[in-house]
């Protein structure tokens, strides 16, 4: 890449219960979507309950917002020392059901922040 342009983030195209659509690629298990690229086939410890380990890829891109998209159904639960332990290392954290949490990831992208975003895809 020349002339010192951004690289581009990875935008989300669609999203539907189980499957995600970034950048033209179709993810049918919960991703994490950083700066860098998608990673996918993301697990956590306790599948619905969010532990700050689970978040040590995302945590690794260093964002200044982390959008966390707890499913469809917004199952997954995000307990609030998790949320309290993100906040003290200075991130803005989003926690939304997926369905709402893929378009505050576009929106915050497009806006030039540094947004990282874990997904559950469904429940």
């Amino acid at each position: 890449m020349s002339g010192g342009g951004k690289a581009r983030v990875p935008k989300i195209e669609a999203y539907s219960f189980g499957e995600i659509i970034i950048d033209g690629r179709r993810y049918t298990s919960d991703v994490i979507i950083r700066p860098d690229g998608v990673l996918d086939g993301w697990w956590r410890k306790k599948g619905h309950k969010l532990h700050l380990e689970d978040l040590e890829k995302a945590l690794e891109a260093q964002p200044e917002v982390l959008v966390i998209g707890t499913g469809y159904a917004g199952l997954m639960r995000v307990p609030r020392e998790v949320r309290e332990a993100l906040e003290k290392r200075g991130l803005e954290v989003v926690i939304e059901s997926t369905r709402k949490a893929w378009k505050t990831y576009n929106e915050l992208a497009g806006q030039g922040r540094r947004v990282v975003a874990a997904f559950h895809l469904t429940c």
